[in-house]
């Protein structure tokens, strides 16, 4: 039997290069992301997978597989919005992704008072839509309150509480330069930037990029994806190619 060795040269070849346009599409323009926690609820559930553009706030070293040290700081750098839903390494170890909302900017003043949330002096509206929701916390199903959430720029998203706010006041936090304050949607049960020894403020460098869309979603509760009897319950179809990111309120 005759092996044409050009047969297995074009085949590396094409794998070669399909490896390479994959890095690129990953490294510069759109990655996939997996939620496995619950403290983006009710935005964001386990299970949702999610279109991150690396392009919306420049690029880092974290930008890529790895996060090789080919270069200090950001390059095309675009500031993030408050409000913005973004995946960043966690201070903690430079190496794990987190996804959060960003709420506070470099300069600014964060506070929970009597569990409503200060930006800077000023209380961040919320009106209460939902008082007997039910969601989860890792394992657990708890009780809470859902409120739509008005930032200071109009954009409005929602977010849940627990019923007996465990955040009810806090000491200030004070947003150094070149940092970001960042808190889950789900405000009780998100391990987030008010943990300042085992989270803290996120450098810029740190940011990855801004979560776009949901392009796929299931529930692991259900049964698994793989076996056709669970199909259709497994399958979040409503959530397919759902945006992510807070709607803006023109006032």
């Amino acid at each position: 039997m005759n092996i044409d060795k050009n047969f297995f040269t074009e085949n590396i070849k094409t794998l070669f290069y399909a490896l390479v346009i994959a890095v690129i599409i990953r490294s510069f323009i759109i990655q996939p992301f997996y939620i496995p926690s619950s403290s983006m609820e009710p935005n964001l559930l386990v299970g949702d997978r999610l279109f991150v553009t690396k392009y919306s706030y420049g690029y880092s070293k974290h930008s890529f597989p790895f996060s090789p040290p080919i270069f200090k700081g950001r390059i095309f750098t675009n500031e993030p919005k408050r409000g913005d839903v973004i995946v960043f390494k966690t201070p903690a170890d430079n190496r794990t992704d987190y996804i959060k909302r960003l709420i506070g900017l470099p300069g600014d003043k964060i506070q929970f008072i009597d569990s409503n949330l200060y930006i800077n002096n000023s209380e961040v509206l919320k009106s209460k839509i939902a008082e007997k929701d039910i969601i989860y916390c890792g394992k657990k199903i708890i009780n809470v309150f859902t409120f739509e959430e008005l930032l200071p720029n109009k954009k409005k998203h929602e977010i849940v509480y627990l019923k007996d706010f465990s955040f009810q006041n806090t000491d200030a936090f004070n947003v150094p330069n070149d940092h970001y304050f960042f808190l889950g949607d789900n405000r009780d049960c998100s391990k987030d930037s008010r943990f300042l020894k085992s989270f803290g403020y996120v450098h810029k460098d740190n940011l990855v990029g801004k979560a776009q869309f949901i392009f796929f979603s299931s529930d692991k509760s259900v049964g698994s994806i793989f076996f056709f009897f669970f199909l259709n319950k497994s399958f979040i179809f409503y959530r397919f190619f759902k945006k992510i990111n807070c709607l803006n309120l023109f006032l």
